[in-house]
């Protein structure tokens, strides 16, 4: 009679390896998560309730300029959108503060923003996975000036009164208008890069660890 085969035995998991795996799953502080959340939903308050002034009076073409369709629209008329607009602009620029100082205390920002050594990474890198943390932390940098900017110039229409000596840094009132419209499709593309990056940095998992 011929032996029967022999199949290797199913490998065991121990508890140390399992322990290791898990170990490595992405982990973020609650803080962190907190600061995501709320940026999420700040942000696509603004947005839409933005978009919602735009179309009382489009920032380019005047009355008769190209709207959005109301799928896009948060707060029914003007008054509405202002209304939950400006409610939005002061969680979202609160929560922009206390993650800067959390991230200032934390010093997270000495591996967060980007140095000299990631620009010559970009440059010469050979690295694929070394030029995404470069790239990560170039986007993270270029995005304040721009949050600044939305944060000013949204200031100065919201109080032009009170904000006189800010709103006139601006020129004019369609100028204001043009560079607090134009700040929106910027945020957008940050977003999408970021999210991007993460992606190739950590995979789903690690996009998906900031909010869970």
């Amino acid at each position: 009679m011929s032996a029967h085969p022999s199949y290797p035995a199913a490998p065991m998991t121990s508890p140390v390896s399992a322990k290791k795996k898990a170990q490595l799953l992405p982990t973020q502080a609650f803080l962190a998560k907190l600061f995501h959340w709320i940026n999420l939903i700040s942000l696509i308050i603004m947005i839409t309730s933005g978009l919602q002034i735009y179309n009382a009076n489009p920032v380019f073409g005047g009355r008769a300029g190209w709207h959005f369709p109301d799928l896009f629209l948060l707060g029914g008329w003007l008054a509405g959108g202002r209304k939950w607009h400006f409610a939005a602009m002061w969680f979202f620029s609160l929560n922009l503060l206390w993650y800067g100082v959390y991230v200032f205390v934390s010093r997270r920002w000495q591996r967060r923003y980007a140095s000299a050594s990631d620009l010559q990474v970009l440059q010469t890198g050979q690295n694929p996975k070394r030029k995404n943390y470069a790239w990560h932390r170039v986007a993270y940098t270029a995005i304040i000036p721009m949050l600044l900017l939305a944060i000013l110039s949204g200031l100065a229409m919201y109080k032009p009164a009170q904000f006189h000596w800010l709103s006139a840094l601006f020129i004019n009132w369609q100028t204001l208008r043009t560079v607090h419209f134009i700040t929106v499709p910027v945020v957008l593309l940050f977003t999408l890069a970021h999210s991007f990056l993460a992606l190739k940095v950590g995979n789903f998992r690690l996009v998906k660890s900031m909010f869970t």
